[in-house]
């Protein structure tokens, strides 16, 4: 199993805060783990490469054992931890067979998210049920499966779940997850003939023995593309093979889309998932504190009642909530014990947009580009420089420069502190390919109506 570039570097990133802490020898961190990183994850093996020789066999001898202790914790999975160095790793992809023409580059199932780190409540639990009895029994029971619900209450957790849960049962099953943009993408090349060998609608037929599509509510206003997703829908489901679907809403409710697909969707057993209520919310946030290997004791619990109330309505938003709050004690105000003050005053511009509700600003467009690219609001603001993190920054910049008329400093301020002409790039490049990439208007006019609404 592998995960996408952006989720591989958040997670090395947190693994490594904890490698700091646990080896408390900076010349030695600097040395043998500074420049590491996750090449991929492949089944059950996590591919990490190191810049030396030397550093793999250091690592591989001596840092293995609290690594992978380390990386369980992390991940709640038990990966085999295999070190390489980078020029060894080179040569391996010159020898490596081509990929797949379809799907190449779109987003693996994430280790972390599997029924195991899925906190349960009355809110979810249906869908929970649902989604595990079809990974047990893929194709023979509610097919399709369609759990729908607002953003960010745990549909994409259990979509992975799945996936995980059939390839641990049976590796041999092909799990395909994808996103209904990663389905528009492959459909623009392949009207345009850009992919050689098998039709897209073969790939699905020889290729995919589960489909997990993510976000299908991206499909609405596609007509060509509705009309390939039907052909392939057909195809699937004739076959007895299992396709899941999530959506913001029940797609009964979607205005144009097509009603057959409509009916399709909802034919098997569609399932919705509620608000999570205070208990289940304070649940998730002691999972994700102990899971960063912290204490949930170091911790007051008015905090945690006051971040479960105040972030509750959104899972995601009480996961970017809590991570604010643990950069806060470690970064700005080192803390080993969070008191409420401390915490109120970790997230103080967060509650801010959300008391000022009819008031664009800064951190709501950040909030709202990092929920469309499935990111935390602070990889937009940190450093990672991967391409879909970079696109998602330079975007948002944008957007706030554009519908808020904020000037370049203050943007980058905003930003983790970039400069003026790094923030006037990223806008610049942004308003170039506006002129020619219809792709990339269709991204943008969908964000500035949904800020739009947001007023």
């Amino acid at each position: 199993m592998v995960q996408s570039v952006s989720e591989i570097a958040a997670l090395w990133s947190r693994i490594l805060e904890r490698i700091k802490k646990q080896v408390n020898d900076p010349l030695v961190y600097d040395n043998f783990f500074g420049d590491t990183y996750i090449d991929s994850i492949q089944n059950n093996t996590m591919i990490v490469v190191a810049n030396s020789g030397l550093a793999v066999s250091v690592l591989s001898s001596q840092y293995k054992a609290m690594v992978d202790q380390i990386v369980q914790e992390a991940t709640e999975s038990n990966f085999e931890i295999k070190f390489v160095e980078a020029s060894h790793l080179k040569k391996e992809a010159e020898k490596a067979p081509a990929r797949p023409t379809y799907f190449a580059d779109v987003n693996k199932l994430n280790p972390a998210f599997t029924f195991k780190s899925f906190v349960v409540g009355p809110s979810n639990r249906p869908a929970y049920q649902a989604a595990l009895m079809v990974s047990q029994n893929p194709g023979k029971l509610y097919n399709p499966l369609l759990i729908y619900s607002n953003s960010g209450l745990g549909k994409t957790h259990l979509l992975h779940s799945i996936g995980s849960a059939i390839k641990e049962k049976n590796p041999n099953t092909r799990v395909l997850y994808i996103t209904t943009q990663d389905f528009l993408d492959e459909y623009i090349k392949f009207v345009n003939g850009n992919n050689e060998g098998q039709s897209i609608k073969d790939f699905f037929r020889d290729c995919v023995d589960v489909l997990l599509v993510d976000d299908i509510q991206f499909l609405v206003g596609k007509k060509g593309t509705e009309e390939l997703f039907f052909s392939v829908f057909q195809s699937l489901y004739n076959a007895g093979k299992q396709i899941v679907i999530t959506c913001d809403v029940n797609p009964s409710q979607l205005q144009g889309l097509d009603s057959r697909l409509k009916t399709r969707f909802t034919s098997g057993l569609p399932i919705d998932i509620q608000t999570p209520d205070k208990e289940t919310c304070e649940s998730i946030l002691k999972r994700k504190i102990e899971a960063n290997g912290l204490s949930v004791d170091s911790f007051d619990p008015e905090v945690i009642s006051y971040f479960a109330t105040k972030f509750g309505s959104n899972v995601r938003e009480l996961e970017g909530a809590l991570n604010r709050l643990l950069f806060y004690i470690v970064n700005i105000h080192p803390s080993n014990h969070v008191d409420i003050a401390t915490a109120m005053d970790s997230v103080r511009d967060m509650t801010n947009v959300q008391d000022d509700e009819t008031k664009l600003s800064i951190d709501k467009i950040i909030n709202t580009v990092s929920d469309y690219y499935n990111l935390a609001p602070y990889q937009l603001t940190g450093r990672i420089r991967t391409s879909q993190i970079a696109l998602a920054r330079h975007i948002a910049m944008y957007l706030v420069r554009t519908m808020l008329d904020v000037p370049f400093t203050k943007i980058g301020e905003s930003f983790g502190g970039k400069d003026h002409a790094t923030v006037m790039n990223g806008v610049e490049k942004v308003e170039n390919a506006l002129k020619t990439d219809k792709q990339l208007q269709s991204v943008v006019n969908d964000l500035q109506q949904r800020l739009k609404s947001k007023e």
